[in-house]
């Protein structure tokens, strides 16, 4: 009977012995080589930001050049309570906010651990029980408005300031933000990169800025009345 030849390379269309919808190697090269330069672009840009947001946080403690009309102390921090019950009561603000207080915390507590401060701390402290720093940022808006206050002094860490300032800003756009930076001795005597804990910290404060910003991005109107 006669029969039907065949050879090796022929196939079924788009079957794997066909060769005429494979995709050409150059495409797969040139698909590689644009996949390798978009990382190192983003690697690249990343490592720019880093170094940018670096010089965003403040090496030292700074000396205020003006008043606001409420104090903002935002807890998880050694000294930043004690330091804005100063600024309270050396007259810096009529009111202070501390922002993310544990439920144990209160103006009794404060009043034992700074006795010095305790009038200002019975008549003129307020606390919020907010968990993370979008938290602080939502609690203050309505802190503010309730008071009607078109000012505030922030007060964070000086690697924690950069998000604090954004996450606030981002909720109360027309209120004017002064910053103050607390510093403490050890991080003032030690670089950041010197210790393990310290760049390990710096870089994670970094990588939670970068999302904040691209969540803030993502939903601009999220702080104009939205979380009042």
């Amino acid at each position: 009977m006669p029969t039907v030849g065949c050879h090796a390379n022929d196939g079924v269309a788009g079957m794997p012995g066909s060769t005429e919808r494979s995709v050409p190697r150059p495409l797969l090269r040139r698909l590689g080589w644009s996949t390798l330069t978009l990382c190192a672009c983003a690697v690249l840009l990343m490592g720019l930001g880093f170094l940018w947001f670096i010089r965003q946080v403040p090496a030292e403690e700074v000396t205020l050049d003006r008043d606001a009309d409420g104090i903002v102390a935002l807890t998880g921090g050694a000294s930043r309570i004690a330091d804005a019950i100063e600024l309270l009561a050396s007259g810096r603000g009529k009111r202070l906010l501390i922002s993310g207080a544990y439920r144990a915390t209160n103006s009794k507590e404060i009043s034992r651990l700074n006795p010095e401060f305790e009038r200002w701390v019975r008549c003129c402290v307020d606390f919020d029980r907010s968990l993370n720093t979008l938290g602080n940022a939502i609690e203050t808006k309505r802190w503010a408005e309730r008071r009607g206050f078109r000012s505030l002094i922030v007060v964070t860490s000086n690697y924690h300031m950069p998000r604090a300032l954004a996450e606030i800003a981002h909720q109360l756009p027309d209120v004017a933000l002064v910053p103050f930076p607390v510093v403490t001795d050890r991080r003032r005597a030690e670089r950041w990169w010197a210790g393990g804990a310290s760049a390990r910290r710096m870089v994670t404060e970094y990588v939670k800025y970068v999302f904040a910003r691209l969540r803030m991005g993502l939903n601009p109107a999220a702080g104009i009345g939205g979380a009042g």
